[in-house]
């Protein structure tokens, strides 16, 4: 995927994922939107997974990072928006395919769930693996 901006956030939960995830983002180069949150106080994350999914529908972000407890609230809040297509992965594979096969823009990570370097392999996966198209692109559209 080519990826110039990309926009993350996390709830409580995630912070401190998120923090490692926005130091390999800029070490290679691409241009992070940090939409918060900062802290250990308790938020909703459904904010949070709204603000990513704005940045993409408005264009100021190609893709999107999503950090929670366990990735499945960011996944479902930012997946109520048709233009995303958000996916919650727990290994490289399943980041690959969810490139390769459905197109997704937001990668949804749970930072109780994953270990740091496996969460860092799946961001490394996300931005690398391209979208096949072929047969995957009929299937994609009628998500849309």
């Amino acid at each position: 995927m080519t990826v110039k901006t990309l926009a993350i956030a996390s709830d409580h939960g995630g912070v401190e994922l998120k923090s490692a995830i926005i130091g390999l983002l800029k070490d290679r180069g691409i241009e992070v939107a940090d939409l918060g949150t900062d802290g250990s106080a308790s938020v909703d994350y459904p904010d949070f997974a709204q603000a990513v999914a704005k940045s993409i529908i408005d264009g100021s972000a190609e893709a999107g990072i999503l950090v929670c407890g366990s990735g499945i609230g960011m996944s479902i809040a930012a997946n109520r928006f048709p233009q995303v297509r958000a996916a919650l992965v727990h290994d490289r594979l399943s980041t690959e395919l969810c490139r390769q096969h459905n197109n997704a823009n937001v990668l949804c990570l749970g930072a109780r769930l994953l270990g740091e370097a496996t969460a860092l392999d799946c961001v490394e996966a996300f931005i690398l693996t391209e979208f096949e198209g072929g047969r995957h692109e009929g299937r994609i559209a009628k998500m849309s």
